[in-house]
């Protein structure tokens, strides 16, 4: 019995279309229905997929059909269910459902209602495309459908030009870390003949040594995972990009897109485990990330922005865990990141739909009893992604700071002293958000304040469903689980005794990072106002994201807008295009103006110049005769 797999991913697809065509005619209604009900199916089948992986031993794979035949080469839609695909079919559906089911409520009364629906089912066929992929080529064609879809999603309220203006920068900055992708595939098709990715990663493993360089053909897919993923330099995308609805912000921007860059280098971890200085890059664009947009999340008073930094943050978390070799601890933090992160920016989502749009939390305050059931999950994903023991992001993040530490391939304690300080900074800033959103004395404006209500159902069940996963989510012991596919890596012996110290200092740190927050913004904002008056220079750099935007604006964009307006329209267009075209035009005109003196109406000068024309062809015969 064939394995559903291509099923898995067509059924978003139908749904896309479904809603795409008939969902205005047929009502809202027939939209929740196909576009929840599809996804949902598509994870059903996917747990069935496990479930026969997991009795089975041995991969599942699918040949939806052959696209091309080209020379001795044959390239084909397969789909490939291995423990890795699994963990992220099951991420990218399951997650990927509940917030569908959140978007019924929290889209309700938008014009828009089908169309958002079938930009979210046409999401999630591309990211299942992705993530199922067998070789390169399907995996890049999943890559490049993501990012059209979420060019469509970030946009979604295309009136507002500040949504549009996200989304164009979106699908740009993407299109840079795609040229680095692209050069990393022909590099390997070139040396192996193929793009099937189990079979790259066991010519790295096994047999003779590759004719090309590993960390080469390894930073060039980085470039590509790094635009994806957020990464220094190619950040500067995603905060921009909670321009959207927000259960885009959560399904595109915490569960699905952003980590595809971190199941792109996980997925070749052969090519990665032979490539060192490609490892080494990884390691170090990692840390920098989580660092810098740790220090700036702490000054964002836009309560998706923070979010959207944090998210920033902890994908340099993941690749730092890649870098070092832990690609299964990578993995790890991707999963229960999936769950507290996908909670936090419902949560904010909650939050924004009982203040009619606000989303300054500075104008907040004094929510925790006014909608308890988002105050409550918020709360416990917070506690997750600041590593609070026993909740979910305790047991990842842990593992990716153990690891900074020993590992034998890139760890060190300078790398864990960087990583844990960007922890410290997460558990402020989460905890800050926290307290001046719900726990501080109001500071809502009056008409706001008396229109606050908690959120309908279908929001807040996804929400406590979310907030249960951010607290168990951390016992499944997914790295071991991972751990025959994408092995750990070597410790030395002399480091062993620094675990349980390392796991003790990683819950104190933790601990301050909430007492920290608490001992700035328990009150409100007084403290913390002082304080910014106090390093006002360090805080209108954090607040203003170190000026990059500014930067990328004066030396990159101006230039290219120079150049276009000089080089091309000037020059090119109007001297070459035009000044040739319009040239050609004043010659005929001349020539004209002089052939016309000729056509002056006179029957005797024409017998005349016919004869004159016939003497001198005469006399040209008999010359040449």
């Amino acid at each position: 019995m064939p394995h559903p797999l291509t099923l898995i991913v067509v059924l978003p697809l139908v749904g896309f279309v479904l809603n795409g065509l008939l969902g205005n005619r047929l009502g809202k209604p027939f939209v929740t229905a196909v576009g929840c009900g599809l996804p949902i199916l598509s994870f059903l089948l996917a747990i069935k997929c496990f479930v026969d992986l997991s009795t089975g031993g041995v991969p599942l794979m699918e040949t939806a059909y052959t696209w091309a035949r080209i020379g001795g080469s044959t390239f084909e839609i397969a789909f490939y269910f291995d423990r890795l695909s699994a963990v992220m079919t099951l991420i990218v559906t399951g997650v990927g459902s509940v917030i569908h089911v959140y978007s019924t409520g929290y889209m309700h009364e938008d014009k828009s209602f089908a169309r958002f629906f079938a930009y979210l089912n046409l999401f999630l066929f591309f990211m299942l495309s992705l993530v199922l992929g067998r070789s390169l080529l399907v995996l890049f064609v999943g890559w490049e459908g993501v990012g059209l879809a979420s060019y469509l999603l970030i946009g979604f309220w295309f009136e507002d030009p500040v949504n549009a203006r996200a989304g164009k920068k979106a699908f740009v900055t993407n299109r840079i870390g795609d040229a680095g992708f692209l050069l990393g595939m022909f590099l390997l098709y070139w040396a192996f003949g193929t793009l099937d990715m189990d079979k790259i990663n066991a010519a790295f493993t096994g047999g003779p040594a590759p004719a090309i360089s590993a960390s080469l053909a390894g930073i060039l897919l980085f470039i590509g995972a790094s635009g994806k993923s957020a990464q220094i330099p190619l950040h500067v995308w995603l905060p921009d990009a909670m321009a959207g609805p927000t259960p885009v912000s959560a399904l595109i921007h915490a569960a699905t897109m952003v980590t595809a860059g971190v199941y792109l280098v996980a997925r070749m971890s052969g090519l990665y485990l032979h490539a060192p200085e490609a490892s080494a890059v990884v390691t170090v664009i990692g840390a920098a990330t989580a660092f810098f947009a740790a220090t700036i999340a702490v000054t964002q008073t836009d309560i998706k922005k923070v979010l959207a930094y944090s998210t920033v943050s902890q994908l340099g978390f993941m690749f730092v865990a890649l870098g070092v070799g832990a690609y299964g601890v990578g993995i790890f933090h991707v999963y229960t990141h999936a769950f507290f992160k996908a909670c936090l920016f419902l949560g904010a989502g909650s939050v924004i739909h009982a203040l009619a749009g606000e989303q300054d939390i500075r104008k907040m305050g004094g929510l925790a009893k006014r909608i308890p059931i988002t105050f409550w999950t918020f709360a416990i994903a917070t506690a997750a992604i600041a590593g609070i023991p026993p909740l979910a992001g305790f047991f990842s993040k842990d593992e990716i700071l153990w690891y900074a530490f020993a590992s034998s391939a890139g760890g060190s304690p300078l790398l864990w002293a960087v990583m844990a300080a960007t922890a410290l900074m997460t558990a402020f800033y989460m905890f800050r958000l926290l307290w001046l959103v719900f726990l501080t004395p109001s500071r809502m404006e009056p008409e706001v304040e008396h229109h606050v209500h908690e959120s309908p159902l279908s929001m807040t069940g996804v929400l406590m469903i979310l907030a249960v996963l951010s607290a168990v989510g951390g016992f499944f012991a997914l790295p071991h689980f991972l751990e025959g596919l994408l092995p750990l890596p070597k410790l030395p012996e002399t480091v062993h005794h620094f675990e349980k110290p390392l796991l003790i200092l990683s819950v104190v740190i933790a601990a301050t990072g909430l007492a920290g927050a608490w001992y700035v913004f328990g009150a409100g904002l007084e403290r913390s106002s002082g304080l910014a008056r106090r390093f006002a220079s360090m805080h209108r750099t954090l607040s203003n994201k170190y000026y990059v935007d500014e930067a990328y604006e004066l030396f990159i964009g101006r230039p290219l807008v120079w150049i276009s307006d000089w080089v091309f329209l000037r020059l090119g267009d109007r001297v070459l295009l035009d000044g040739s075209l319009n040239g050609m035009a004043r010659l005929a005109q001349r020539a004209a103006g002089v052939l016309g003196r000729v056509q002056t109406g006179s029957l005797h000068r024409y017998v005349f110049f016919v004869l004159l024309g016939s003497l001198a062809a005469l006399a040209w015969s008999f010359r040449h005769g």
